[in-house]
């Protein structure tokens, strides 16, 4: 049953309602007229504390008493919010009565003895006295009870998801915890044929009814799954319920592979990341370690979402040395001092520089010579490339053709670029500019392969979607506009995304990089697409939030060069498979490196000089499946040629 505390305190918040506190008053203020008169009789003789005077005396009190309390409100006031504030008006109730009680005792007996003039005045005194000290009372054991109750609720009730042996074996875990005491098991059977599991009540979600009498009985705060695919699993049904009946959905991240007891900050809220998606990939992270044990290493973008996380992977990977090349001071220091806390042994140097500026890019290939780089430095926001056409082509195209020149030029073992599935029929400046430099490095690859080029650098592409919780995307967008109070501003109700996570998506780079065999470029199945409104729907009900109460969605229009809906990156049409299920080899259309070169050097020209109409229609040439949409170069488009 649920505790006695949180019972009693509801009780004297929820019981002790106006009406109540209105006859309480009442009976105080009598109580104090009682005590009077039995002064007065003691005082002055039997004669005033029995017969017609007595009777006078508490009607007129308990007359005037109403009187007074409908007049001033003094019973409505919320007791525990009561101030010194509001005796002022217990003062005027008891003033009140004082002097309705003094004039008609003054008509009744037309003169005043000492004795009567006391008991007035003790009236007085002992009535303010019962009505303040009736409340300081209340507040008192109100306080007292709230303590117990919250000094017992620091500790979190849960049900535990699922019976299977991931969540006995919680139960274990968490036996000795001082945050989480767990109260039963939940299961989709709607009859549970186990009463009993490790000792403990096994629950039904199914029926709503019953879920919410389990609540209340159990006084359950929590619901704690113990994988993030059981999260997702249930986004729908059991999250759904939860965040209706006002419990939270917490999780314990691979429990399995966690040693000693749970931690408190092991536990944590079910994030939207947990209820996107699908599984993720797994692949083979002993064959990655193997591949890069004992190499030296650069990353470029070293200090952005997926540069970032690239780092902290490698990092745990036993390489010789770690390069760090990006442009943002700020967030370099920032990674600079995360991976001095987390791996003190690691030889890493953060290199200040722009993928732009060759000499620059050449210093830190010359100096410590790397023999795998990683290009994840990139301008990737669409809306913001469409406006700034010509530095989406200086950074993701001359700057991919600095690093990959560099790569042959220093004698570099492979090369992987990081693409995006906006480089697929691109219709957007960004995502063209993406495929220009897929482009040239395959063709660089290739060259190199069929011996036309000197060099022995193998370039690997990987195309992935969206990031979840990348710097600038969605999701944390979403996050501080609710954290705001909204609104949520969606481009279209109909968009729709393919979403992967960030450690996700660095694994399959590393993959790609490890059973790669020539000039090749990546994609993985991402499942199924997400709707855009749909997310920032579940993230108002993660906040604990009402859609069109508590905050609203707005509706702003497709941004320039925007697609409705993104490109599947993997079916048999447009790829072949691999050794690994889930990630393939995209058939792309090859171009030779001279056709590649000459473009890519007339495009950078055009960029440098911010030609801005010629580097566009150069760009459509080159990249003819190029078709702009809600964009000012929908003009250039060859459709549009009469």
């Amino acid at each position: 049953m649920a505790n006695f505390f949180d019972k009693l305190a509801g009780k004297l918040s929820t019981f002790l309602d106006s009406k109540v506190i209105f006859l309480l008053d009442c009976l105080m203020s009598v109580i104090a007229s009682l005590f009077a008169l039995l002064c007065l009789g003691y005082l002055r003789g039997n004669i005033y504390s029995t017969g017609s005077f007595a009777l006078l005396w508490l009607v007129t009190s308990l007359l005037s008493t109403i009187a007074a309390m409908l007049i001033f409100k003094g019973y409505k006031l919320i007791i525990r919010h009561t101030t010194l504030h509001d005796v002022l008006c217990f003062v005027k109730e008891a003033a009140f009565k004082f002097g309705v009680m003094f004039v008609v005792m003054l008509i009744k007996h037309r003169q005043f003895y000492l004795g009567v003039s006391f008991a007035l005045v003790a009236d007085f005194v002992l009535t303010l006295f019962l009505l303040v000290f009736v409340r300081l009372a209340m507040i008192t054991v109100y306080r007292f009870f709230l303590s117990k109750r919250q000094a017992k609720r620091v500790c979190k009730r849960v049900v535990l998801f699922g019976t299977g042996d991931k969540s006995i074996a919680a139960v274990v875990r968490l036996q000795n915890s001082t945050h989480y005491k767990v109260v039963g098991f939940l299961t989709e059977d709607p009859q549970p044929s186990n009463l009993l599991l490790a000792n403990l009540p096994v629950f039904t979600y199914q029926n709503p009814e019953r879920f919410e009498q389990m609540i209340n009985d159990y006084d359950v705060d929590a619901v704690l799954f113990t994988t993030e695919v059981d999260a997702r699993n249930e986004r729908d049904g059991l999250v759904k319920l939860c965040l209706e009946k006002n419990v939270k959905p917490l999780i314990i991240p691979n429990i399995d592979e966690m040693s000693g007891r749970v931690q408190h900050n092991n536990v944590r809220n079910v994030k939207i990341e947990d209820l996107l998606g699908r599984e993720e990939i797994k692949i083979s992270m002993d064959a990655i370690r193997e591949n890069f044990k004992g190499k030296v290493v650069m990353v470029t973008g070293a200090a952005g979402s997926i540069g970032s996380e690239l780092c902290r992977q490698l990092a745990g990977f036993g390489i010789k040395k770690l390069i760090l090349f990006d442009n943002a001071e700020t967030p370099m220091h920032n990674i600079r001092l995360e991976l001095e806390e987390k791996f003190p042994n690691l030889t890493f140097v953060p290199v200040i520089g722009d993928v732009r500026q060759g000499p620059r890019v050449d210093f830190a290939f010359r100096t410590y010579r790397p023999q795998v780089v990683f290009h994840a430095a990139a301008y990737k926001h669409v809306p913001l490339m469409e406006e700034n056409p010509c530095e989406a082509i200086r950074v993701n195209v001359h700057g991919t053709h600095t690093v990959a020149d560099k790569c042959i030029e220093y004698d570099v073992e492979k090369m992987v670029m990081i693409s995006t599935d906006k480089a697929v029929n691109p219709t957007n400046v960004m995502g063209c500019s993406k495929r220009i430099a897929e482009i040239y490095v395959q063709s660089l690859g290739l060259a190199i392969e069929r011996g036309e080029m000197k060099g022995r650098t193998k370039f690997v592409t990987t195309r992935f979607g969206n990031v979840l919780g990348s710097n600038g995307s969605v999701i944390p967008r979403f996050r501080e506009q609710i954290e705001k109070g909204g609104p949520i501003t969606v481009t279209h109700p109909d968009i729709t995304r393919f979403f992967m996570t960030i450690p996700e998506a660095c694994r399959l780079v590393m993959e790609a990089a490890t059973f790669s065999t020539g000039t090749q470029i990546f994609v993985f199945d991402m499942g199924e697409s997400v709707k855009i409104d749909d997310l920032a729907k579940r993230m108002v009900n993660l906040a604990g939030l009402k859609l069109g109460e508590d905050i609203q969605i707005v509706y702003t229009g497709l941004r320039p060069g925007e697609k409705l809906y993104e490109e599947v990156l993997s079916n048999k049409e447009n790829t072949t498979a691999t050794a690994h299920n889930r990630i393939y080899v995209a058939k792309v259309r090859e171009y030779s490196y001279t056709e590649a070169l000459a473009a890519v050097e007339e495009m950078e020209e055009h960029s440098i000089f911010v030609r801005i109409p010629e580097m566009v229609m150069k760009m459509k040439e080159f990249v003819p499946e190029f078709v702009s949409k809600n964009s000012v170069f929908e003009k250039y488009d060859k459709h549009e040629d009469k």
